[in-house]
């Protein structure tokens, strides 16, 4: 049995294979693919801005899928629900080796031993594909019954990172002020939690006028242009907030110089939360003495554990029919079309793309 698959064999060149699928191992599964979602990450890896990757690999790490095959001894996902032949799931992409200091000692990911890719010659994860083979330990979980699929995709790991975020670096709180840097997954899903969690106001910064747009559907109370030059941004933003400055910046941009911006964005007693810059080598310039006369804290946090998938799922299912999360799923493609995904990805064009395989 096969099944084709965007494999990605060097920076720049990706191809369409049709690569074996495998049964499942013992306490895995095999899933046929409904949606994949297309992430900036993606983006970073395929033009080798991400750093060196172990080629050639199955691109995509956002994945809801259909169980085909249950490894032995599964009857239930990470969480304890009955599964089936058929049913809905969603995973944590990250292979964590469940035998570290990280894992058993600090609770945290990614681990000393975490394997993010598979070679694309072996049973694989990578959902730019129509099958994923999630191998013993990578948890997964079934949809609720009433979850719609578009609904979790649109967000994909944006929203897992954005829960993972405030988790180690402070949640908003009511009556909070929140700048947000960059209105793509990332930065979408930073607005959607702080409307649910009761901030007062809520800004975003994004070239896009349709992702600004898809800003105030989740809760933004205001958007500006980033044709308006950064020092009239700041003063824009200050003037809505105050003169103390927001409460909270968060940085979902994944570009360099959003960082000291953020830096001088970032109010008295500020926290600034940096989530988009993984993919982004380098370093930008800022005055240290910021941080001190702003009594500054600037955290950063990446790769979520599963509870993040977990609580992603579970809050977009409950928000699907109040919030238009379905609709930020702009554009679909083919597994053969990824190329194009990404690109539209890159230029701001999407709000959300998807894999999906059923497109010739």
């Amino acid at each position: 049995m096969k099944g084709r698959a965007s494999v990605l064999v060097k920076p720049n060149q990706l191809e369409t294979w049709d690569v074996e699928i495998a049964d499942p191992e013992p306490g895995g599964a095999l899933v046929s693919i409904v949606l994949g979602g297309v992430c900036g990450s993606d983006v970073h890896i395929l033009t080798g801005e991400a750093g060196v990757m172990p080629f050639p690999i199955i691109l995509g790490h956002e994945g809801i899928g259909r169980i085909e095959k249950l490894g032995s001894g599964v009857a239930n996902d990470y969480a304890g629900v009955p599964l089936k032949a058929g049913d809905l799931v969603y995973w944590s992409p990250i292979a964590l080796c469940h035998r570290c200091y990280s894992c058993t000692v600090l609770d945290e990911t990614p681990c000393e031993n975490t394997q993010f890719f598979e070679d694309a010659g072996k049973p694989n994860w990578g959902s730019y594909a129509e099958y994923a083979w999630l191998p013993n330990g990578m948890p997964f979980y079934k949809l609720p019954e009433h979850a719609q699929p578009e609904a979790v995709a649109a967000l994909g790991c944006a929203l897992p990172t954005v829960l993972r975020g405030f988790d180690r670096c402070g949640p908003v709180r009511i009556g909070d002020t929140v700048v947000v840097q960059g209105a793509g997954p990332v930065g979408l899903s930073a607005v959607l939690v702080a409307a649910q969690a009761g901030a007062r106001q809520i800004i975003v910064i994004d070239g896009s006028p349709g992702r600004l747009e898809a800003a105030r559907t989740l809760g933004a109370t205001e958007t500006i242009g980033l044709d308006i030059p950064a020092e009239e941004r700041r003063r824009l933003v200050y003037e809505l907030v105050g003169r103390n400055g927001p409460n909270i910046v968060v940085e979902a941009a994944g570009v360099l110089p959003a960082f000291p911006e953020g830096v001088d964005l970032s109010g008295n007693h500020g926290r600034y939360i940096i989530l988009g810059l993984w993919g982004a080598i380098g370093t930008q310039p800022i005055s240290p003495r910021d941080l001190t006369i702003k009594n500054l804290t600037i955290g950063g946090a990446t790769f979520p554990k599963p509870r993040h998938y977990y609580q992603a799922m579970h809050m977009a299912a409950a928000l699907q029919d109040r919030v238009p999360l379905a609709a930020l799923v702009s554009h679909r493609f083919g597994v053969s079309g990824a190329q194009e995904a990404l690109h539209l990805t890159k230029s701001g064009a999407t709000i959300k793309a998807v894999i999906d395989p059923t497109i010739s």
